[in-house]
């Protein structure tokens, strides 16, 4: 009897201590409306309808269930082909998050401390110089020592003073491109081993530590993580991360029997009408059905929307998943709370890998206070909210895109679904 007794009473404790798995439920048994959740599909179909997009996939969980997960529009238009839930899209930026978990397993072990010089694994940033005078006729310019020397911390927070190539500074894509410096999209014959030391070499555009600067920096952490683990960033993702998560649709490039599922990828012509991308400077919309060995932390893989969405439920589970521990709880909690001070990324703050909702950014939209999230390049967005157990992923595959406020109007959509807040 008493036995029974103390079950009872530990029982709650008990189910709170599951960490919770993605599956499938019914909206109400998480406090979602379902009749809320089809104000989805209406707003979704009308931009199929309207031209804005050729296919959209939506996904929305709470607390581990599954009460959302749709597509919309065609993969190929021409063939009247539709868009499958299962497609496998390019993520592009949405690798950085994965990258930067990778290397804070690498902290975990004690193999490396965030406030590290990046010259201690990577020689080559040895002395760091920063950009002073730059010419815009010919790309020539002079620098400055830097102030300091770059650390962990800073590649996964973009505060280096690295740029990006192509969508950075002036200065930098000019330089960069001189150089040779890929931006990790459809460069499968490079190697990180020759790229990454040849960036150090380049200048900074600003001291590192001084301001927030979108970059190549989650390519440089990525090629950390290869040096001190001693193992290709793919072999590393698949054996540490992809394989314990069960994330079985997600590489930088895809094996012969998965390729029929990568999505068309669209742009738009000057009348913005949707039409499938060309080869454009040498790179093929199709570079995830090559073979690789450029191993791009910042922009390289392809996913589906449920192998992210079981990324970000192993952040919500404080870095377990399915019985495998990812990460630690204080890990997570280190990931998720603002690590670059004063500096700002729009509205919000940037923690390690993620940027995270302030008060200022959640008084814009219903999402909480410390909900996390960031996106992709081709037209992919995501974001988790601790608070309220909420993960959801829109997926498109169209750049350029004129119609980003679908990114926000589905965050809208979310929220109003839900009928209970925690």
């Amino acid at each position: 009897m008493k036995r029974a007794v103390l079950l009872f009473l530990l029982l709650p404790a008990l189910c709170r201590a599951q960490p919770f798995t993605l599956s499938e439920a019914t909206p109400a048994s998480v406090n979602v409306s379902a009749d809320r959740l089809t104000r989805i599909d209406r707003v979704l179909q009308e931009y199929v309808d309207q031209g804005k997009q050729a296919g959209i996939i939506a996904l929305v969980a709470r607390n581990g269930k599954i009460v959302y997960h749709k597509a919309f529009g065609m993969d190929n238009p021409a063939t009247k082909m539709p868009l499958k839930r299962d497609a496998i899209f390019r993520i592009a930026s949405q690798t950085k998050a994965i990258t930067t978990v990778a290397a804070m397993m690498l902290f975990e072990e004690g193999r490396i401390l965030l406030d590290e010089p990046v010259s201690k694994y990577i020689p080559a940033f040895k002395n760091p110089t920063v950009i002073d005078k730059f010419n815009e006729t010919d790309s020539s310019y002079t620098t400055k020592p830097a102030t300091r020397e770059i650390t962990i911390r800073q590649l996964m927070t973009h505060t280096s003073g690295i740029s990006y190539t192509s969508i950075g500074t002036k200065e930098a894509n000019a330089i960069y491109a001189k150089a040779g410096i890929p931006s990790g999209i459809g460069t499968p014959m490079n190697s990180l081993s020759v790229s990454i030391p040849a960036l150090a070499k380049l200048p900074l555009m600003h001291n590192p530590g001084e301001k927030w600067t979108y970059s190549l920096s989650t390519d440089v952490l990525g090629y950390l993580v290869e040096v001190v683990s001693g193992q290709p960033l793919d072999q590393f993702f698949r054996t540490r991360i992809f394989e314990p998560l069960g994330m079985n649709d997600t590489y930088f490039y895809l094996p012969a029997a998965k390729q029929n599922r990568l999505a068309t990828l669209f742009t738009e012509n000057k009348t913005k009408e949707v039409i499938p991308m060309p080869m454009q400077g040498g790179i093929s919309p199709d570079y995830p059905k090559q073979a690789g060995t450029y191993y791009s932390g910042g922009a390289g893989l392809s996913s589906t929307a449920v192998d992210y969405a079981v990324f970000l439920q192993m952040m919500l589970n404080n870095g377990s998943y399915n019985g495998r521990q990812i990460l630690g709880p204080a890990t997570v909690r280190l990931m998720l709370q603002n690590q670059i001070g004063a500096l700002n990324v729009g509205d919000n703050k940037f923690g390690l890998g993620f940027a995270i909702a302030s008060p200022a950014g959640a008084a814009k939209l219903p999402v909480s206070v410390g909900s996390f999230s960031w996106g992709g390049f081709f037209g992919t967005d995501y974001w988790a909210d601790p608070q309220q157990g909420v993960i959801g992923l829109i997926i498109t595959q169209k750049v350029p895109n004129s119609y980003g406020d679908l990114n926000d109007r589905f965050k809208v959509l979310v929220y109003q679904a839900l009928t209970a807040l925690k």
